[in-house]
Order: structure tokens, then sequence, then C-alpha cells
């Protein structure tokens, strides 16, 4: 390996990974033992073996640190040395040596060449990838909760793999919004969920549909938020199509709504722009739930609302069917988010809408949707009306939604297996 060769692979390293010298030099080091061990018979016996690189002569030399002991007393040939070898080794150099010393011995066979030097190649990949996974989790060990630009590189066996800051990192189907397309050069920008040690070591997991990502461009779009006037309280997301954010102003000459919107509706519009398209609905936080659903239900205008606090149930009346539609939104997001606002300290509330007009009345058609939802699925009456207060008013919505294990148990309050009973009943009918 020539000594451009060798310098070339360095600096290539250190410029395009961002790599130390030390660590790819180290890398190098540790390939040329690999393929020593692949080219020498009983390599693996020897005790203290290492590489020396020399990057500025461009030469490379293999080391043993070896025990001189007197001649008839050898008994380890790989990592013992003839007291009579010793002698003549360091004679020249004007040395002296004892037996019990130990020689750092030359073993770089004749023919160390060409092959060692393509088996070093192959194997310092594998090193270099171990050390750049190592300075990952080093620069993203505190940004966990962070939001990066980063552009799309490729897919691998499912994820999308997204290079950040010339680190990769990827992200889960999980992870993605419902819907958008993730092509090669795109740059978007993702929240930090984790750096975890997978199965291909260090991993940086990205996100696309973590609620806090809505909360993070918000704080990088409303200065009121980073100085601390205007305060997120609450974030609620469905990714793909709608999200909450709830938020409250800590001064009195500050509104908090009108400083998410921005002027001509400019702040919402970069966040709504970042989410492809998807919806964001700004609410100002009460105490009161009854205001809360209220708020979150707008534009409708309900009759009455109820709360029922010792059931965790809050009833919404409204005009009549086309009022209930709109209210409860799009396969029931809108009531399932604005449940979700009004529960704390790990109590689920439940939010109904009910319609007193119409031709035939809600409560009749809900029971007769949960009467067949009941009866195709398998389960009880009560789980059947609390799925189609949910928004799930027929068998097929499971499967047309792609409605996910995690959904019902969260969205219905049930244990991972009714939820798989539900999702395989549905599948089968």
């Amino acid at each position: 390996m020539a000594t451009t060769d060798i310098t070339a692979l360095i600096d290539f390293y250190v410029r395009e990974k961002d790599l130390t010298r030390a660590s790819v030099l180290q890398a190098l080091e540790a390939s040329f033992l690999t393929a020593y061990a692949k080219m020498v018979p009983g390599a693996d016996k020897i005790r203290n073996l290492k590489a020396v690189v020399n990057a500025q002569r461009g030469t490379v030399k293999i080391k043993a640190d070896m025990t001189v002991v007197e001649d008839d007393c050898m008994k380890d040939p790989f990592n013992e040395l003839k007291y009579s070898t010793a002698l003549s080794m360091c004679a020249p150099k004007g040395k002296e040596v004892k037996p019990g010393d130990t020689l750092s011995v030359n073993v770089t066979p004749r023919d160390f060449g060409r092959i060692a030097v393509q088996t070093a190649r192959q194997t310092m990949q594998q090193r270099i990838r171990r050390a750049e996974q190592e300075m990952l989790a080093e620069a993203f060990k505190d940004r966990v909760g962070e939001v990066v630009t980063g552009t799309v590189k490729r897919y691998d066996k499912g994820d999308v793999i997204v290079e950040v800051e010339k680190f990769e990192g990827i992200l889960p189907s999980r992870q993605r919004i419902p819907g958008e397309e993730y092509n090669t050069g795109d740059k978007l920008r993702f929240y930090v969920v984790e750096v975890k040690d997978g199965a291909r070591g260090h991993e940086l997991v990205l996100s696309r549909s973590h609620p806090n990502l809505v909360r993070r461009l918000f704080e990088s779009e409303v200065i009121e938020i980073a100085e601390r006037s205007v305060e997120i309280v609450m974030v609620v997301r469905e990714a793909g199509y709608r999200s909450k954010l709830v938020v409250r102003s800590n001064d009195a000459n500050v509104d908090p709504i009108g400083a998410c919107v921005g002027i001509r509706g400019s702040r919402v519009k970069n966040v709504v722009n970042e989410l492809n398209h998807e919806k964001v609905d700004i609410l100002e936080y009460s105490d009161d739930k009854r205001v809360m659903v209220q708020e979150s239900l707008a534009p409708i205008d309900p009759l009455s609302v109820e709360v029922d606090e010792d059931a965790r149930v809050v009833t919404v009346y409204v005009e009549d069917d086309k009022a209930a539609a709109k209210a409860k939104g799009r396969k029931g997001q809108n009531v399932r988010l604005t449940a979700r606002l009004i529960s704390e300290n790990n109590e689920r509330w439940d939010v109904r809408v009910e319609a007193r007009g119409g031709e035939t009345g809600v409560h009749e058609q809900m029971q007769e949707a949960a009467s067949e939802l009941a009866r195709a699925l398998g389960i009880s009456e009560d789980l059947g009306k609390a799925m189609v207060e949910a928004g799930f008013t027929r068998v097929q919505d499971i499967v047309t939604w792609d409605v996910q294990r995690e959904d019902l148990m969260e969205t219905l309050g049930i244990t991972e297996q009714q939820a798989d009973q539900i999702l395989n009943a549905a599948k089968n009918a």
C-alpha cells in the first residue's frame, strides 16, 4: 500500500465523514490486524499483537510483544522468544537483553501486501461505521426532543434513511405522516425521538408524526413563546389529519392565539406547510372542560354541553345530524382529539355528540350501528357503542382506515387482547 494510498484513505474519512485522524488510524490498524489473522495460521494464539501504521512513510508493520526465555525453556512459540534469538536481534542495536524481558518483534509476513490491503479495506468500512456511530451517539445524546433539518437519502428495509449533519438517521414507518411521500433529496424537518442501540448499532430515530414536532415548530415560529409571554399547554395530534394546540398567555397584553396565528396567518401557515398541510386548531386554555370542548368543536355552536364528572363524559347536543357529523369530524377525529384535550391525571374522558333534531334521531342510529358492530366483531354492546362514539360506524372502517392496535387501545381504553380480537374479526368479516 503506497504512501499516497494510506494518506488519501485517511484524508477521505477525515474530510467526508468528519472523523478525527486518530479514530481513522485506529480503524486502519484494527483492519490490518484482521487481515493478518486471516493470512497467518495460529495468529489468534498471539496474545499481544498490534499493527503500526506510518501514514507519512506509507508503511505498516505487525508487531508482537514476546517474552524472552532460555533456549531450552521455550514452550509457547507464539508468545515466547529464545534467548539466543533475542541476542541476535538486539546486539546490532547495542541493546542488552535477558530472560524475562519483553521484546516487540516484527512478525510481518513477507507477502503481507496486496491481499492484506484489500482485506483491510473491507474490514475498515465496518470499523469506520462503528466510529461514526459512536460520534453520532455523542453528537445527539443531548439533543433528543429537538427539531433538526434532514435530507432524504434512500429507503432501507422499510425505513427512510435521512442525512442529518453528516450522520444518518432513520425514519421508521410508525413515525411518518400517513400519506406523505419521501423522495431522494427532499429537505424536511424532523423531531429527534431517541438515539438507541439497535441491531445496526447506534441509531438516530427521527419522527414526522410526533406531537412534539408541532410544539417545536411553533416554538421556532412564535417569538412570544420563546420569550415565555405565551405558553404551550398541550398538543394532541393525529398526524396527517389534524392537530390541536392549546396555549395561554402569561402577559395580559398578549393574545396567545393571535401570536401563534401571526400577521395574515403567516406563522401558522409556515407550520402547516411544514406538516404537509395538516390542519392545526389553536385554542386558548381553560380549566373549564365545557369551555374547552366548545372551543375545540368550533365553529359548531352546540345547543348545550353537559359534563358528567362521575362517568367522565362530556355530551354535546347539536341541532341535527349534519351538525353532529361536522362536530365529530373526519372519521371521528375531532371528538377523539377533543377527548384527549380534556383528559388529565391518567383519567380518560369521552366526548359524545348527539343531535336533537333530524328525521331519524342520532341516538337510534348510534344504537343500530353499535349493535351491528357488536354482532360482527363478537364484542359487547357497550364496547360497540364506544366504537361508534369514537367514529367507527362500520366494520370496514377499521380495515379501510388501517387502524392499528395502539389506536384502538388508546381510543377505546381496552386491552391489547381486545384490540387484537377486533382487528382480526374486522379482517375476516
